[in-house]
């Protein structure tokens, strides 16, 4: 530890904390940041091994007395920790049963026994479902075909042959757990033989459909409801649809994930849908209603179509908002609305009539009735003068 290391403030006491200040402190910090109070939390488990560091410098009169001196660098010349040290508990079982007592320390183990040894929840498990954005916008109700961890029928999931059963593990002595030394600490792992069961098959007696692993995968076909307004990303969860637990444990979750198809028409846009519709030249100018096509709800009576208004004189890119025939939102309290862009289309394959039309139309109107037209112009001149005269 750097030379910082302030273990008296780690334990939240005094610097003239006797030992029964220091025991009381370090139980009740103990108790706070234990792994199987804070659920393997990595942070916890940091802070259990600072304050476990502390009481065991502290809690030493000869290292008290070096550290109280020359500070955690002063520990350095005593074997172990940044050195380190010898001596005083070194794991998290042994310091409980010195600080607590050895019946607690005991009852700590004889949980994690418990918990391998009963029944254990499955695993959640992951489904991508790609749907269209009609199904995304009306809700629909689709199958899914999931592989998922299975109780192994042969066996009834104990993974043994008929008439066979699991010994203790020999590794771990039915622990399920062995430690290895890693510096001050040691580190207690699942043990490699068993996987953490404490127990195993004879190679024998293993059963052969699931090699002694107590469940197989199958494919299950489920039924999921969609809702109306989900988007890219959305999840549902399905409760209990997961992998099978062992020995007789709950299932654990499925969760689909959902992403929407790119649609040919439609983009969407939070709840807006977007929409580009072509317009005649005429219509443009005029202004008139077009047909622009929308996805089918009671909003436009079943048809996948709305009558939109253009006003005279629409140009290129003009959006045209037309309210509530958008996206539902997810608690179907309002829609989003339907966004339609406008593209002005320039006719092609003209007859000579309609040329000469289009040339009667183009003398008519001018650059004073064409305001964008006009305004191009003025500035391309003012920009060409000043190349001119050498200011650009």
């Amino acid at each position: 530890m750097a030379s910082t290391t302030d273990y008296y403030g780690l334990l939240g006491v005094s610097r003239d904390a006797d030992a029964a200040a220091l025991k009381a402190a370090f139980r009740k910090k103990a108790m706070e940041y234990h792994p199987d109070r804070n659920g393997g939390c990595e942070d916890a488990m940091a802070k259990f091994k600072e304050v476990n560091e502390a009481y065991s410098v502290l809690s030493d009169p000869q290292k008290r007395a070096a550290y109280d001196r020359f500070g955690a660098d002063g520990l350095n010349g005593m074997g172990g920790m940044g050195g380190g040290f010898s001596g005083g508990p070194q794991d998290i079982n042994d310091i409980f049963s010195q600080v607590f007592g050895d019946a607690f320390g005991d009852m700590f183990n004889r949980a994690q026994q418990t918990r391998r040894a009963g029944p254990q929840r499955g695993s959640d498990i992951r489904h991508d479902l790609e749907i269209s954005l009609e199904q995304a916008y009306q809700g629909s109700e689709v199958e899914i075909d999931v592989a998922t961890a299975a109780s192994c029928e042969p066996c009834s999931g104990t993974g043994a042959k008929p008439g066979a059963s699991p010994q203790t593990c020999t590794t771990c002595n039915g622990q399920g757990r062995v430690r290895a030394a890693n510096g001050f600490f040691q580190v207690e792992r699942t043990c490699p033989t068993c996987g953490g069961q404490g127990r195993r098959l004879a190679e024998a007696d293993v059963c052969t459909s699931c090699r002694g692993q107590g469940q197989v995968r199958k494919h299950r076909t489920l039924s999921l409801k969609v809702p109306a307004g989900v988007d890219d990303g959305s999840r549902i969860r399905l409760t209990g649809e997961g992998d099978v637990g062992r020995r007789g444990g709950p299932r654990g979750d499925l969760y689909v994930f959902l992403s929407v198809k790119p649609h040919e028409l439609f983009e969407r846009d939070g709840l807006d849908l977007l929409v580009q519709a072509p317009v005649s030249m005429a219509l443009a100018a005029l202004g008139g209603d077009i047909e622009a096509p929308c996805l089918a709800s009671e909003a436009c009576d079943g048809q996948c179509r709305t009558t939109v208004k253009v006003d005279a004189g629409a140009q290129t890119g003009k959006a045209i908002r037309v309210r509530g025939k958008g996206m539902p939102d997810l608690q179907g309290r309002r829609r989003g609305d339907l966004v339609v862009e406008l593209f002005v289309e320039t006719p092609t394959n003209l007859t000579a009539r309609q040329k000469e039309l289009m040339r009667e139309l183009s003398e008519s109107l001018g650059d004073k009735q064409l305001p964008r037209h006009a305004g191009f112009f003025k500035k391309a001149k003012t920009f060409w003068s000043d190349l001119t005269d050498g200011t650009a």
